[in-house]
């Protein structure tokens, strides 16, 4: 292993901790991660979409077995995401002003369910009908953003699952590792036709990810009440944000 890649690890382990309990890979912490220690963005895109698979199956069976998987929440958004995702792995392009937009976004968002911390409960929608006429377009969306950028989609998804009130926070955790899932799979389709994954960096950042995810998720599913879920996903959005902002500087 690079002698360069063991100072790594502890922030890798203690990224899939944070992510997974929530149902997200971590994606976009490995990508801020990996910049800031100075591999380019088109390089690492493949194998940051393996870690975010490796952490979100770890993920996705704690919170399946907990018994908060819906799959009729997943269906809406996740036909027009995966076909999106490919669409949107296979173009190059800046993402500076989207950067700006989307930490703006998700900084409002994590603010929301940290400073209000009165658990959101989870109720179906008015009329079920909605849930498609909703997550048709927003899933296309999502999808195409997260297979451009190189990640799984779920932190956007999370926090629309729950200000919509279709969700709580460990059926939201559930949903969202099983988009991330299937988005990270078309999106790494696409990526490895013009990127290259590379065994040395992958293996040993895959291994240290995957214990991490099976613990966070563990916890997530678990252990910890939906109030505090709540809150971890509002802080990972607002490092997520962070993310987004520091990268226009």
């Amino acid at each position: 292993m690079p002698l360069d890649l063991v100072w790594l690890l502890p922030l890798f382990f203690l990224a899939a901790v944070l992510y997974s309990s929530v149902g997200h890979g971590g994606a976009s912490a490995y990508l801020a991660i990996l910049v800031l220690a100075g591999y380019a963005r088109p390089e690492i895109a493949p194998t940051v979409l393996i870690l975010n698979i490796v952490v979100t199956v770890a993920g996705f069976a704690n919170y399946y077995r907990a018994g908060h998987f819906t799959p009729r929440l997943l269906r809406p958004f996740i036909f027009a995401s995966i076909p999106a995702a490919y669409l949107g792995g296979m173009i190059s392009l800046s993402q500076q002003a989207f950067s700006g937009i989307l930490g703006a976004t998700l900084l409002i968002a994590g603010l929301r369910f940290i400073l209000f911390t009165k658990p959101i409960l989870g109720r179906p929608p008015a009329k079920p009908g909605w849930v498609y006429a909703i997550g048709l377009p927003v899933g296309l969306t999502l999808g195409f953003v997260a297979g451009l950028i190189g990640i799984g989609g779920g932190i956007f998804l999370s926090p629309l699952l729950l200000l919509m009130g279709w969700a709580d926070a460990k059926q939201t955790a559930a949903v969202s590792a099983a988009f991330i899932i299937l988005n990270s799979l078309s999106g790494l389709a696409a990526h490895v036709l013009y990127g290259t994954i590379h065994p040395g960096l992958a293996v040993p950042l895959g291994f240290t990810v995957l214990v991490g995810g099976q613990l966070g998720s563990w916890w997530g599913a678990w252990k910890v009440p939906p109030k505090v879920l709540q809150q971890v996903l509002g802080g990972v959005l607002l490092i997520a944000s962070l993310k987004m902002i520091l990268d226009l500087l």
